[in-house]
């Protein structure tokens, strides 16, 4: 592990959660969605890094968050929880469809996500 891995990662999630409010503001929420993701999957392999000194080579938010969990169980009622989990879910949809399917997100489904995001994921995710 490097500190300037680990300082890329969290530079770079951070960015993505900033493009995603700004995209919504702007009303792209397929973009949006995507940022999100984005900063999800990087925050948690920034935190694997951080605790582990390495982290697992998958896009799965899913499995992000289940290695995570090993080492802060908290962070796994992103995924025990039903209500979490839809938005986990969705979130990893978002990534897939940017890339393979034609699925387009409304605004306010982007947003609702995104409070998600602020108010549950977060505060879940990030201390250390």
């Amino acid at each position: 592990m490097s500190y300037e891995e680990l300082d890329i990662l969290r530079r770079r999630a951070e960015a993505f959660l900033r493009n995603a409010k700004r995209l919504l503001e702007e009303g792209e929420a397929d973009l949006a969605m995507f940022s999100m993701e984005q900063y999800c999957q990087l925050i948690l392999k920034y935190k694997l890094l951080l605790l582990r000194g390495f982290y697992p080579k998958t896009h799965s938010l899913r499995r992000l968050i289940r290695t995570l969990g090993e080492l802060r169980p908290e962070v796994l009622t992103l995924v025990n929880d039903v209500k979490n989990l839809h938005y986990i879910a969705k979130l990893e949809e978002a990534y897939i469809s940017s890339r393979y399917a034609p699925i387009e997100y409304e605004v306010e489904e982007a947003k609702d996500v995104y409070k998600f995001i602020e108010e549950v994921f977060k505060p879940l995710v990030e201390p250390i």
